[in-house]
C-alpha cells in the first residue's frame, strides 16, 4: 500500500510529538528507547518533509516555533484519537483483559510477587503490564488504569492514594561498614548519594531532618531499580522507598542508618484512572484487588516510627 504524500513517517510523527512534549531530545530518546542522534534523525526528516522549522536550536535548550506549537496541538490529538478507537475495540474483542502502566520499580519490587493472589480469585482476567517511566495517556486509551509515583497531581485523570511511601536513606552493610562512619545525616555527606531521576524523595527526608544537600556528591541515575542496585552495589546511598524494598531490609542487604522514616503525599503510589462514567467489571475488580493489597501492606510495620508531612 503506498503512503499518502500528505502523510509524514509516522516514526518522526512519534519522535515530534515526544521531543516537543518533554521539550529534549535526550528525554525523547530515553523515552522512544532510542538514541539521541536517531531522534535528531527523525527531527531533520519531518522538517525537510514540511518544509519549515518546528524548534529553535539553542546551545542548551529547545522551543517550539508557532508553526511547531501548532502542529503539535493536532498531532496529539490524533494520537489520542487513534488511543481512543484502538481502546474502544480492545474493550469489544478482549473484555477480560485489564491493561496495567506502571513505574518498573513497582512492577518489580512489589506487584509482581502478588500477582499470584488476584489469578487465584480471578482467573478469568487476564492482566497486561506495561513497565514504563513514561506517563501513559489514560485518557487517551494507551492503558485502562495507572500506577503512578508522585503527588497526584495529573490533568484530565482521577488519582487514588494508595499508599505514602515510608522514605529513608539506605546503604549496603559493606558501604556502611567503612571507614567513614554515620552517626548523624550530616555523615552522609561524606558518601556517594544515588539520585534518581527527580531526587524528590532526597529532598523531602533531607528537609524533614534539616540537611542541606547542596555540597552532596552524588550520581544521577534514571530508574529507581537502577538506583536500588547501585545501593545494593554498594555504589553509594539511597533514598529507600521502604514500602518497595522491605524484603532486602529485612534480610540485611540493604541497612537503615536512621530508623525513622518521612511520609508525603508528594512522594506517594496513586491509582490512576480515566475521567469517565462507568468501569468495565474486570477492571473494577482488579482495581478493588489492589486498593485491599496496599492498604494491607501500608498497615504492616517495618519496626521503625514514621513522620508524616
Amino acid at each position: 500500500m503506498r503512503s499518502s504524500s500528505t502523510l509524514p513517517p509516522l516514526q518522526a510523527l512519534r519522535a515530534f510529538e515526544a521531543v516537543a512534549r518533554l521539550m529534549s531530545f535526550r528525554r525523547a530518546g530515553e523515552e522512544l528507547l532510542i538514541t539521541q542522534s536517531a531522534v535528531s534523525h527523525h527531527m531533520r526528516q519531518l522538517e525537510e518533509f514540511l518544509g519549515l522549522p518546528l524548534f529553535v536550536r539553542k546551545p542548551r535548550s529547545i522551543i517550539l516555533t508557532p508553526e511547531g506549537e501548532a502542529y503539535l496541538a493536532h498531532t496529539t490529538d490524533a494520537f489520542r484519537l487513534i488511543g481512543a478507537a484502538t481502546a474502544e475495540l480492545r474493550g469489544r474483542s478482549r473484555r477480560n483483559v485489564v491493561r496495567i502502566s506502571l513505574l518498573p520499580s513497582f512492577a518489580a519490587n512489589w506487584l509482581v510477587s502478588r500477582l499470584h493472589r488476584f489469578q487465584s480469585l480471578r482467573p478469568d482476567i487476564d492482566l497486561e503490564l506495561d513497565p514504563t517511566l513514561r506517563t501513559a495517556d489514560i485518557a487517551g486509551g494507551e492503558a485502562d488504569i495507572a500506577i503512578r509515583y508522585g503527588d497526584g497531581n495529573w490533568p484530565g485523570v482521577d488519582a487514588r492514594l494508595l499508599m505514602a511511601e515510608q522514605l529513608s536513606p539506605v546503604i549496603s552493610p559493606a558501604l556502611l561498614q567503612s571507614d567513614k562512619a554515620i552517626e548523624t545525616p550530616q555523615d552522609l555527606l561524606r558518601h556517594t548519594l544515588l539520585f534518581a531521576k527527580k531526587p524528590v524523595d532526597w529532598q523531602i527526608w533531607a528537609d524533614a531532618v534539616g540537611l542541606d544537600l547542596s555540597p552532596a556528591r552524588t550520581i544521577q541515575l534514571t530508574d529507581y531499580n537502577i538506583t536500588l542496585q547501585a545501593a545494593l552495589d554498594g555504589q553509594g546511598i539511597a533514598i529507600g522507598r521502604m514500602l518497595l524494598i522491605r524484603d532486602h531490609v529485612r534480610t540485611g542487604r540493604l541497612v537503615q542508618p536512621f530508623p525513622e522514616t518521612i511520609t508525603s503525599t508528594r512522594t506517594s503510589h496513586w491509582l490512576v484512572t480515566p475521567k469517565k462514567d462507568g468501569i468495565a467489571p474486570a477492571i473494577q475488580a482488579f482495581m478493588d484487588w489492589l486498593i485491599a493489597e496496599t492498604a494491607e501492606a501500608s498497615n504492616q510495620k517495618n519496626g521503625e516510627t514514621s513522620n508524616a508531612l
